[in-house]
């Protein structure tokens, strides 16, 4: 026996025709590279997008095939998105940070056939055209005056238009990994799974957004669908702000001016923002919640937001989760906790919300304990963790019950609070024992002078490995190894304490702003501690 419900397909395209309906008026707002500063509406973005799919489908795509982009954050890349999505395609979100052999690899492994793209990015475009066997139609958002691009693809079309319809468990977005070893594997989302994501992160307890709500995603487009954050900020109606220009000062300037509320992106931008209101006294503006994710926010970072009023999320996901995992919000007992045991709170990577489970193994698989002590490997299941990666012949790569191994180790608190310790490859074990160089890396960011560091394992002749800690001064600071050895004393365990300090000018970083760990780990894995523990100059390290 069946129920007696309405059968009604989980279609992104119905998010869209919801703002347009219900929220048509409500801003969208793009800074693009060149300082332009346009406005739009939810209407807008509709009508636009209907016009992308009629363009699409007079170029020939058809159900299923890949359209790519190579693009910031604006609202003609919006518009591309809901219109691939809408005529049935599959939208293909480049990152325009990656190694040229990974850009050519990634086209042609999803096989696209269109690429918009920035004319930011036309260098790109114009070295690997040759390259891409695929791609047949080259589209610029932005031109140069007297050449064609998108405006001109969509002039002629109506907006006359109703989108392909199908099963909810159609695919509509490609995101490929940049984190793994190998090629990047490709993450193909769902309908359903983009739809019920998108539900979920606009609740109370994730992005907590709202129709009074002005969100400005800082995570670009092309990682991880921008947190989801373009599906459910239409979902609620919200206001939206795209910047090409993560530079501080143009930071500082939007969120003022667009009175933006809800922001998201990397440690990393957080940082430097950080940096140029504190050198400059710039207001930062109405901003009420900042979400933090992509690496773990460091305690000073949680403390300087709260001490301006700003709730901080803190978030923890992957691109195989679509992105979504756990995101911190104050528990139901959070009056109770004081300022401490407040921040100690926030800086673990919070709960599980409807959707996502969680748990943690040790090597052979046993389930482990969520007591807060006991940590393991953490794998997740639930309707948008994946299942296989992108035309991958080695099958799922979850387990027959559903379980993705993360490649992350962490806690599970018995609130059901997950804290992410590191990632299974970085981690430094030392006697026999678990150092994370997460939690390490984040003390010395706290203490003063210090404004970025990284912690990596070097091999000890006793103790198998032990902490070696790179840091990158501020600008006109001069602390030193002393300084920071008595920042951390009062933040880890004495044995976590780095043998080794060493000050370099800057630290490599991944295409999506976290920490590079793999090219610091070659560059140091021949390292050799100094002798009594004297660090050795950074002349002394390259010769090591």
């Amino acid at each position: 026996m069946l129920g007696g419900m309405q059968d009604w397909p989980l279609r992104v395209t119905r998010i869209l025709d919801h703002a347009e309906r219900e929220h048509g008026t409500r801003d969208i707002v793009s800074l693009y590279a060149d300082g332009t500063r346009t406005r739009t509406d939810w209407r807008g973005i509709a009508h636009d997008s209907r016009r992308v799919a009629q363009a699409l489908e007079r170029l020939g795509i058809r159900r299923g095939e890949r359209v790519a982009t190579l693009a910031m954050n604006h609202a003609r890349h919006l518009a591309a998105w809901y219109g691939t999505i809408g005529v049935g395609g599959v939208i293909h979100t480049i990152n325009p940070r990656l190694f040229d052999d990974q850009l050519v690899y990634i086209a042609n492994h999803a096989e696209d056939r269109v690429l918009f793209y920035d004319a930011a990015f036309a260098p790109i475009v114009e070295r690997l055209k040759p390259h891409w066997t695929s791609i047949e139609h080259f589209i610029c958002f932005d031109p140069a005056p007297g050449r064609e691009g998108f405006e001109d693809l969509i002039a002629g079309e109506s907006g006359d238009y109703s989108w392909v319809e199908g099963d909810e468990r159609d695919p509509c977005m490609l995101c490929y990994t940049s984190g793994t070893t190998g090629n990047p594997k490709g993450v193909l989302y769902e309908h359903r799974s983009t739809v019920l994501e998108a539900m979920v992160i606009s609740s109370g307890d994730v992005f907590d957004l709202r129709a009074s709500a002005v969100v400005l995603p800082v995570v670009p487009m092309f990682h991880a669908a921008a947190w989801a954050l373009p599906f459910a900020s239409p979902m609620v109606g919200a206001k939206m702000v795209f910047s090409a220009d993560y530079t501080p000062s143009v930071m500082c300037d939007l969120l003022r001016e667009e009175r933006v509320t809800h922001t998201a992106g990397v440690p990393t931008v957080w940082l430097a923002l950080i940096n140029h209101v504190e050198s400059t006294g710039a207001d930062p503006g109405n901003l009420k919640i900042v979400h933090i994710g992509g690496a773990a926010a460091p305690r000073a970072m949680i403390e300087w937001f709260r001490g301006r009023g700003i709730r901080v999320g803190h978030a923890w996901g992957m691109t195989e989760m679509s992105p979504l995992g756990t995101c911190g919000a104050p528990p139901a007992h959070w009056e109770e906790l004081g300022d401490e045991q407040q921040l100690d709170y926030l800086c673990r990577q919070g709960r599980a919300p409807f959707g996502v489970e969680l748990r943690i193994v040790d090597d052979a698989g046993n389930v482990l304990p969520r007591d807060g002590i006991t940590s393991g490997r953490l794998q997740a299941r639930g309707p948008w963790v994946i299942q296989q990666y992108f035309q991958d012949q080695n099958g799922p790569i979850a387990d027959a019950d559903g379980w993705f191994d993360t490649g992350d180790v962490a806690i599970l608190h018995p609130d059901g609070v997950m804290q992410i310790t590191d990632r299974a490859k970085d981690v430094i074990k030392s006697g026999g024992e678990w150092i994370s160089s997460i939690e390490l890396e984040n003390a010395a960011i706290g203490c003063p002078g210090v404004a970025e560091a990284a912690a990596v394992a070097v091999p000890h002749p006793k103790w198998d490995e032990r902490p070696l800690l790179l840091v990158v001064r501020k600008e006109g600071s001069d602390v030193g190894p002393d300084a920071i050895r008595a920042h951390l004393a009062g933040q880890v365990a004495k044995w976590w304490l780095p043998d080794e300090i060493l000050f370099v000018e800057s630290l490599p970083h991944t295409a999506t702003g976290k920490l590079l760990k793999t090219a610091i780990r070659e560059q140091y894995k021949d390292y050799r501690l100094g002798v009594a523990g004297e660090p050795l100059s950074v002349a002394q390290a390259s010769r090591a």
